[in-house]
């Protein structure tokens, strides 16, 4: 029977596949979602790897790298987006939360999580020598 835990600080069978497959569905909704602001799919295209402009963060070492990625990469960053954009009823900013939303799912799908600090490809869902 494949291990389903990690005590290394890493998703591991079905709870990695559990964690893809929720990527994929808030990617599709995400995509969904973008389609109904009525905004341009060049603006999606544009946009689309926008987050992975945090990885220059590396350039400062692999803790700060670590930093400016998660900050990049979590939902956090686009639910306090869409926060503002509630309170100052700003709906230019809802094909941006869409775009970082379907971003972060489609890395969270593809197996690419947060960052550990001890370097780029130790992730929340990799071991290293994954992915």
């Amino acid at each position: 029977m494949p291990q389903d835990y990690s005590d290394t600080g890493h998703a591991t069978g079905a709870v990695r596949a559990s964690l893809q497959i929720e990527g994929a569905a808030i990617a599709v909704i995400a995509c969904v979602a973008f389609a109904y602001t009525g905004a341009s799919w060049w603006l999606f295209a544009a946009l689309i790897l926008g987050p992975d402009v945090a990885m220059i963060g590396y350039l400062r070492g692999p803790r700060i790298g670590a930093i400016a990625y998660n900050l990049a990469h979590t939902y956090t960053a686009p639910a306090g987006l869409a926060a503002v954009a509630i309170a100052f009823d700003w709906g230019a900013a809802w094909p941006v939360v869409c775009v970082w939303v379907v971003h972060i799912a489609a890395d969270r799908m593809l197996g690419y999580g947060l960052k550990y600090a001890r370097g780029f490809k130790a992730t929340h869902l990799s071991t290293g020598k994954e992915v």
